[in-house]
């Protein structure tokens, strides 16, 4: 790093802190304010932000070794969830904005009533507020220290190379996490989505600059020299049939793990900015919006922006570093790796500023919308309750700051940022499907949602400490101490049976617990205005209240869409490739049905979708 570099790094901190700034007191006037923006967001700051938010320093890396693993077609890891993404776009994005809630946890005790709805809101703020957001910061404090320990090997802190037991590069992400946590605290929701804008911009700049440069090298030779360096199944889009461990394949998906991610994973596992149904902090950047119609076109272009846009520089620099490093240890030190040699003074500061960025911009998020939890659904729900906005906006700062330091704590336990990311999705296996249906089918309550939660968790943990308790064979392989096969499976294929388990109890609870009180789904149903055939009793008691209909056009909707995403992701990717006459006409045709989806969904605000 020379110090043109570092005068780059010094200006993108000292700007976002800038940015911070500027929106300090207006965060200051209330919750509503901090968590949710004052509800004055447009569709393009509030999807900016999302798609800003999922890219942080843990992406790249991961999917660069991704690609090292399993080819191209590794990176179904996260395309799948193109599919739920879309069905927010249809199904979620408008009844999200009319429920008027300020978290996601909060509409537990909207949609259900009494006693198991207080616990699964309070259950539901810990797991998520707390568990599940200090994995994702810890994941990606974890790749933000690859990228110290990558580009500055002998670097020390106060001249020590290791600090309480921590690595100098770990404690310098953990000083960069007090940054964040600093401004985060200060700047609340308006804040953050206005730096993570510009903090997005600058690392997609960065990224794509890299790509060229390293495609650039002597030693990789542009595309033609990658497809001469790599087997073919490396570049394949789809799964090959098959194990590829077994068989010949290498580089490339089994059908497996694709049957998996695209039968299973998609509508059944919780991942932030995956959620099926449009929670998390997807839910977050809805609610803040000023209308139903931005909460629509900012998933729109989170979905356009997050699977069309990001991932093809990403992938090309994970190609290229399996021609320059091959056999790493550590697949994602390869981006990294990349960085160092292939960029010129100036430019590798602007990456590494970018890589700040897309660190910050995430953190950022994942602590005002953890904090939103803590603060609204935990400690205002049921600890403090009668306090006025400025005693809440404190707490939520104080809180702010400790979820930062349990988020560096977890990073410190974690060995890899692909290995956390299956954790989540299967200690999460099942829950999906009632977080869709709870919308569009009277009959779930509390229960079946409490169930759907805590199932998938046990199960994991039980995976866990069965493989902590396994013995060594004669063969060196793992025995585990009790055997369940749909447990010890390795991920993704363990998917199948957790998520079988976890439906299979939801239903037993739902059918066997009463149903949510008749007050409680009226006002719900009135307020959201649900459609479809599952709300058939309360529609029917509510015959004045006219919902929304044309159910069937919008799942025709969500398919076109869908196709669509992938039309343009495949396009771009052929494009790239060198496929260039394939690739534009896929483009082509991706454009245009993405255009008429939107002005179908402008033509579709409240009166239009109520009176069809």
């Amino acid at each position: 790093m020379s110090p043109l570099d570092w005068v780059i790094v010094l200006a993108v901190l000292g700007l976002t802190l800038g940015l911070a700034a500027v929106f300090a007191r207006r965060a200051s006037r209330s919750t509503d304010e901090f968590f949710a923006g004052g509800r004055s967001m447009p569709w393009w700051l509030a999807g900016t932000s999302m798609v800003a938010t999922t890219f942080a320093a843990d992406t790249p890396l991961a999917v660069a070794e991704l690609v090292a693993q399993s080819g191209v077609a590794g990176n179904w890891l996260w395309w799948y969830a193109a599919l739920g993404g879309m069905l927010t776009v249809f199904f979620f994005a408008r009844l999200w904005q009319r429920s008027g809630v300020l978290t996601d946890v909060e509409f537990v005790e909207m949609r259900y009533a009494g006693p198991p709805a207080a616990w699964l809101r309070g259950v539901k703020a810990v797991y998520f507020g707390l568990f599940a957001n200090a994995i994702v910061i810890g994941w990606v404090v974890l790749a933000m220290s690859t990228v110290f320990r990558v580009l500055f090997p002998d670097m020390t802190v106060f001249g020590q190379t290791e600090m309480l037991g921590l690595d100098a590069p770990t404690l310098a992400v953990g000083g960069l996490m007090l940054l964040v946590g600093v401004y985060s605290l200060i700047s609340g929701l308006w804040g953050i989505t206005v730096t993570d804008s510009f903090q997005f911009v600058l690392a997609m700049t960065g990224s794509i600059a890299l790509a060229w440069f390293a495609l650039d090298l002597p030693e990789v030779g542009g595309i033609a020299g990658l497809k001469a360096a790599l087997p073919a199944e490396a570049f394949r889009f789809t799964p090959v049939l098959g194990n590829p461990v077994e068989g010949a394949a290498t580089l490339a998906l089994s059908g497996v793990a694709f049957a998996a991610y695209m039968g299973v994973q998609w509508w059944a596992s919780w991942y932030p900015g995956a959620e099926p149904g449009g929670g998390g902090y997807v839910a977050q950047r809805m609610l803040s919006t000023r209308s139903e119609t931005d909460s629509v076109l900012a998933v729109l272009w989170f979905a356009i922006a997050h699977y069309c846009l990001r991932p093809w520089p990403w992938i090309l620099v994970g190609l290229a570093a399996l021609v320059l490093y091959p056999g790493l240890e550590n697949p994602g030190e390869g981006y990294v790796m990349v960085m160092r040699d292939a960029l010129p003074s100036g430019l590798l500061g602007l990456l590494f500023a970018a890589f700040l960025a897309a660190f910050m911009s995430t953190i950022s998020t994942q602590l005002n919308w953890g904090t939103s939890y803590l603060v609204n659904d935990l400690y205002r729900r049921f600890a403090v309750t009668d306090r006025d906005e400025r005693h809440y906006v404190l707490v939520s700062r104080i809180l702010t700051f400790a979820l930062a330091i349990s988020g560096f704590l977890v990073a410190t336990q974690l060995d890899s940022v692909s290995g956390a990311w299956g954790l989540l999705l299967a200690a999460s296996a099942g829950m999906g499907l009632v977080l869709i249906l709870r919308w569009y089918w009277w009959r779930i309550n509390a229960w079946s949602e409490l169930v759907a939660t805590v199932v998938p968790l046990l199960l994991v943990l039980i995976q866990l400490v069965a493989n902590a308790l396994g013995t060594t064979g004669a063969d060196g392989d793992t025995i585990p101490a009790f055997v369940v096969p749909f447990l010890t499976s390795p991920f993704p294929t363990n998917l199948f049976g957790i998520a079988a388990v976890t439906t299979a109890c939801w239903l037993l609870a739902t059918f066997v617990t009463r149903p949510t009180p008749g007050p409680v789904l009226d006002a719900f149903y009135r307020r959201v205005r649900p459609g479809g055939p599952g709300w058939r009793p309360v529609a029917a008691r509510n015959a004045d209240v006219v919902p929304d209909a044309g159910m069937m056009r919008l799942t025709a909707m969500w398919l076109l869409g869908s196709a669509s995403i992938y039309a343009a992701l495949f396009g771009v990717g052929w494009t790239v490739l060198g496929e260039t006459l394939k690739g534009l006409v896929t483009l082509a045709i991706a454009a245009a049905t993405i255009a008429f989806l939107v002005r179908s969904l402008r033509a579709q605000d409240t009166p239009s979708i109520s009176a069809e």
